[in-house]
């Protein structure tokens, strides 16, 4: 009798080791929940957390924006001082000529303005819902993108600042002058102009990352990029023609050149990535 249980003991412990270890994984009843999969309503519950939580900071710095917008206003005039002191005969102060454009000013300086910092949490938010469907090797790819995104829209973003508002209110007073016109420049046009063209800019300045990113996947071929240089060149001008408010090719220019030495940038680096996951393809 008493073999007989130790016999049973056995293969019942047999029976376990084989429920554990046949596909190498624990059975679904008593596997961690957190590593059950996920079925198609679990996934539109956490897409809905991450877009509310998106909401939720973007609003914050929308409000926060708002509330030390007086003391960020001279900041935020920069540009205009800068043409001001090319074109001395503009007025030194912006204009309010209807009742609403006060509430447009500050709406879209709080609005698109809160989209600079929220960025880097957008794109936490985001890596967090598809981190789970990623291979080891994309998921060390997340932090250098967030970086690198970050890095390029604060840089697109102050060159836009810095140099293609102050040479778009240069051109303008400058057209304005030879045509005998005064300039009468009112809030709601100067700062839905500088919002427009620097968050405008600075989500275009990420584009190469994009390239990137699909040669680093392997969904594009450097040689692709090359072949079609010419088609990405008439593509670029045609952004710079779309976000910039004048139609001086000046200006467009200016845009222009920046986003062609990320283009060449982009190219150069993927280029890199693609020689060494060749090489690695033909030496396995």
């Amino acid at each position: 009798m008493l073999n007989l249980c130790v016999f049973v003991s056995q293969n019942d412990d047999n029976n376990d080791d084989d429920i554990y270890e046949s596909d190498g994984s624990l059975p679904e009843d008593v596997m961690d929940p957190r590593e059950k999969p996920m079925g198609f309503f679990d996934h539109l519950e956490e897409l809905r957390w991450v877009i509310l939580k998106c909401i939720v900071v973007y609003v914050l710095f929308a409000v926060v924006i708002g509330v030390f917008l007086r003391q960020a206003n001279s900041i935020l005039l920069l540009p205009f001082n800068m043409a001001r002191e090319q074109f001395p005969e503009l007025p030194e102060n912006l204009r309010m000529i209807y009742v609403t454009d006060s509430f447009t000013a500050v709406i879209q300086l709080c609005f698109l303005g809160a989209l600079v910092p929220a960025m880097p949490f957008f794109f936490f938010f985001a890596s967090q819902f598809v981190a789970p469907a990623l291979t080891k090797k994309e998921k060390h790819m997340i932090i250098p993108v967030c970086l690198s995104s970050l890095v390029l829209f604060v840089v697109g973003s102050l060159f836009s600042f810095l140099l293609l508002v102050p040479s778009t209110l240069k051109i303008s007073a400058l057209t304005g002058d030879i045509l005998g016109a005064t300039a009468e420049w009112t809030i709601a046009s100067y700062y839905g102009t500088l919002a427009w063209l620097t968050i405008g800019v600075g989500i275009s300045f990420e584009f190469p990352l994009v390239i990137v990113l699909l040669v680093y996947l392997g969904i594009l071929r450097v040689e692709t990029l090359r072949k079609y240089r010419r088609h990405a060149i008439v593509g670029i001008f045609i952004m710079a023609a779309i976000i910039t408010p004048t139609p001086d090719p000046f200006t467009q220019t200016i845009f222009a050149l920046p986003l062609y030495v990320l283009f060449e940038t982009a190219i150069f680096i993927g280029g890199r990535m693609q020689k060494k996951r060749d090489e690695a393809a033909q030496a396995q």
